[in-house]
Parts: C-alpha cells; structure tokens; sequence
C-alpha cells in the first residue's frame, strides 16, 4: 500500500510543473520590471528633459492598476482566467515596446498607464488560474512561491538594471523583458487548456445579481483610479501649490472613500465575519507595511546619514524577510489559517513598533532594523494567509471578483496612507524632525494591530455556508 507521502500532491511534479514554472516565470518578470523602473527612470527623465514628469510616470501605474483590479475580477469570472491573462501578458509587452522605444516623456507615461493595466489583469488571472488547477492543499505553497520571486528582483534588480542602463542604455531594461515573455507564457499552456475545457461553474440568482452589483460598481472604481492619480500628482506639489494642490487631495479622499464603499464587499468597514473581514485586514496590513516602508530610507538617510544605496537595505530586507515569512506559512504545519494570519499580523506589529524608534532615538540602527526584519516577516505570513482565506471562502464562479476586491482594497488603502503621509512631510519639508517619520511608522504598527484585532473573524459566518461572499457595495 502507497505511503501518504507518496500519494499526498506536490508542486514540483510532471502535472503542476509546468504551471508552477510558467507562473515563477511571469511573477519574477513583474517583479524586476517594478523594480527596474525605480532605477531607470531618473536617467530617462534626464534624457528627456522632464524632471517635472518624474511624479506623473510614478503615479501612473497605480491609477490604471485599480481600474484593472476590477475589470480583471468581473472579466475572469464571467469567462474564465484565460482571456484575461492573454489580455495582460498583451499589454505587458506593449507597454514594454512602448517605453522601450520612447521618444519623449509622453509615450513614457502611456506605456506606464499600459504597465499598471497589466498588472492588475495578470495578478487577477494568475490567482484564478491556480484556483482552477491545482487542489487546495497546494495552494499555500504556491503563494509563498509568489513572495518568494520577489528575493532576487529586491536584491539584484536594482544592480542588474543599474549595469545594462549603463553599458547597454536604459531602453534594453524594458526591451528585454519581452524576450522572457515567451517561455513564461508557452509553460503556462497545459493548465491554460486544462482550464479552458474545463466545465463552466453554474451560476446561481444570487451569483447573477453579484456579477450585476459588480459591473455596476466599475463606474466608481474607474472614479477610484482617477482620484489615486489625482491626489499622488497633487502630493508632488503640494509645497509650490499649497491651496490647489491641498484642496485636490482632500478632493480625492473623499472621492476615493466614497469609491471603496460602492466597490468593497458589504460588511468591509465593520470586518463583518467572512469574506468581508478578510478584504479588511488585507486593507489594514497593506497600508500598515507599504506605507511605512516608503519612508524608511528617506529616514535612514536624514536621521541616521545613510548614503542612498546603503539605506536601499530595507527593499532587500523586505524581500528575503517576506519571503521567509509566505515560507513558513506554507509548510504542512498543521496549524489554522486564521492562527497563522494572526501570528503575522503580532509579527507586523511588534516590528513596525521596534522599527519606529529608528525616528524616536538616536540609537543604533540594527535594532529599528530587525524590528522590519519582524514586520517583513509578519508580513509573508499574513499577506499569503489572506491570499489562501480568499480562495477558501470563494468558488470558481466569484474567486476573481474575490481577489480583485481585496487587492482592491489594499491599493486604496495604501494610496490614502501614502496622501496622507505625504502631506504631513510635505508641510515639513524644510527640516522634517524625527516625530513626522515617528508618526507614520508608529501609525503603521497600530493599522498592523488592528487587524491582529480583527483577524479571527476572517473565518466563515455559519449563515454563509451555503452561499457565496455577499455583494458588491455599501461596505
């Protein structure tokens, strides 16, 4: 008789290997061309004199982004994973072209537009896709593997993008990434067919009126996107057009808060048990680690007098920690979902609390440092938890809309934060003291607590056995 071993299903075996591989491949591709604009672009705006585009072409992906998120969820439910991972990995190489063979700024920022437009419909489609082909049990192996594509871009993207816009020009960084495409998208054709015969899930009333309820909803997510890059290019200014710039910020709050709760799942501001609860603390976590990692090497550099490359030692941090952390989640440890997000969660908290005195003393670095050694960590356990809860508490007829409402979410609460933060630096500009950096990075670890708080209820509502998460609005 076969050992449980041998029978229990593994990622790397002639069945899943090739998903698996196609899936790293496009994952790593994303990863190196986020982190390579970071490097290209102030030469690229040098090359064409538009220093002042600098903020727009940094803004612009994430506009497109949210608008994608939503398209992506409706588009993959409705017809599957297939059409919208083609649509993205399309506009992923046109948006490459495009930057790639750029003759002024403008074409630039089209192909960033283009950029976050393929991110949201490959993020959407690659979720739905392992949804659909690989059984639950593997499902948080393979999002560890997610987090873990991210070591190598953090850690040599940067160098690697710095040697090829020097030797080679920065058109090359973009130009090459198409090349990789190709293998990526050929490994992924078995489980792109097996899902594409695959029997259509059958569609409930209930389901029906939530597919309607999101549809409708894609006016204010569209509304949404349009206030995220609004109030990121008002931010830019704020300093040289304080009442413009600041009535266009508040503007753009409230537009975009008034977006999430036509967009987000009912019950979502309350964290109502279940699916809305886990769009939530998806939410809190994202803001309470992006935002506070935006401004740590800034810190580093005003506060501690770090030159610019050694204060980039918090995107490796961030990188190998994260990574570390989606690992540990997705061994067969035996251990409740819902215990391993709430360990993440304290994880994320007490390190963004440890990381804040980096702004409150003068000490040595290397505590403030493992402290967002901690918060990264904490942060792979809970982002991939909440990554498998999504797909726990969805079917094949709602896992796209699922998973763009929380990445959704996430963004959103993100850009508020960074608006937010972004105006008190900017009303101190001149000479930020340590409490302007204390205050965001603390504000970190309390959005962190807060979810800690209010993970347990990401657990199934008993009323909700039998039906699908509920709709789309008045979160």
């Amino acid at each position: 008789m076969p050992s449980t071993t041998e029978t229990r299903p593994r990622l790397f075996t002639g069945q899943h290997l090739p998903l698996v591989l196609g899936v790293i491949g496009l994952v790593t591709l994303g990863a190196f061309e986020n982190r390579a604009v970071g490097t290209a672009l102030p030469t690229m705006v040098r090359e064409f004199d538009a220093l002042g585009s600098f903020g727009l072409a940094n803004a612009a992906p994430n506009a497109s982004y949210l608008i994608s998120l939503a398209i992506a969820g409706l588009w993959s439910d409705r017809r599957g994973p297939i059409p919208t991972l083609r649509a993205g990995a399309i506009s992923f190489a046109l948006a490459q072209i495009l930057v790639g063979t750029a003759t002024a700024m403008p074409m630039v920022i089209a192909g960033r537009l283009l950029s976050g437009l393929a991110e949201g419909l490959l993020d959407v489609s690659l979720v739905v896709l392992v949804a659909r082909a690989l059984p639950a049990v593997l499902r948080p192996r393979m999002f560890s593997l997610f987090a873990a594509m991210w070591i190598l871009p953090s850690v040599l993207g940067p160098v690697l993008t710095g040697v090829v816009t020097e030797q080679f020009g920065w058109r090359w960084v973009f130009l090459g990434a198409i090349v990789l495409l190709v293998p990526s998208w050929l490994l992924l054709g078995p489980a792109m067919r097996q899902s594409a015969t695959a029997e259509a899930p059958e569609r409930t009333a209930e389901d029906v009126a939530e597919l309607e309820a999101w549809r409708a909803a894609l006016p204010w997510a569209l509304a949404a996107s349009v206030a995220l890059f609004s109030m990121t290019l008002a931010g830019d200014h704020l300093q040289a057009h304080p009442i413009i710039c600041g009535t266009t910020v508040v503007v753009a709050l409230a537009v975009l808060a008034r977006a999430a709760v036509r967009v987000m799942p009912a019950g979502t501001f309350v964290a109502r048990r279940g699916f809305p609860a886990v769009v939530a603390v998806r939410a809190l976590g994202g803001a309470a680690f992006a935002v506070s990692g935006a401004y740590l090497p800034l810190l580093l550099t005003l506060q501690h007098h770090f030159s610019p490359s050694k204060a980039g030692v918090t995107l490796s941090i961030t990188g190998v920690c994260w990574a570390f952390g989606s690992w540990l989640q997705g061994r067969d440890h035996g251990i409740e979902r819902v215990t391993v997000l709430r360990a993440g969660l304290a994880f994320m908290a007490i390190g963004l609390l440890v990381t804040s005195l980096l702004a409150w003393t003068d000490g040595t670095t290397c505590i403030g440092l493992i402290g967002w050694g901690l918060a990264g960590i904490g942060m792979g356990l809970s982002s991939s938890s909440l990554s498998v809860l999504t797909l726990d508490l969805s079917d094949h007829s709602n896992s796209g809309r699922n998973s763009s409402a929380g990445q959704m979410a996430a963004t959103m609460s993100i850009a508020t934060g960074l608006a937010i933060s972004g105006t008190l630096l900017a009303f101190n500009s001149d000479n930020p003291r340590p409490w302007v950096f204390g205050s965001i990075v603390t504000a970190g670890g309390v959005l962190a607590l807060l979810g800690f708080l209010a993970a347990p209820r990401c657990r199934r509502a008993r009323a909700l056995e039998s039906s699908g998460p509920s709709a789309v609005g008045q979160g």
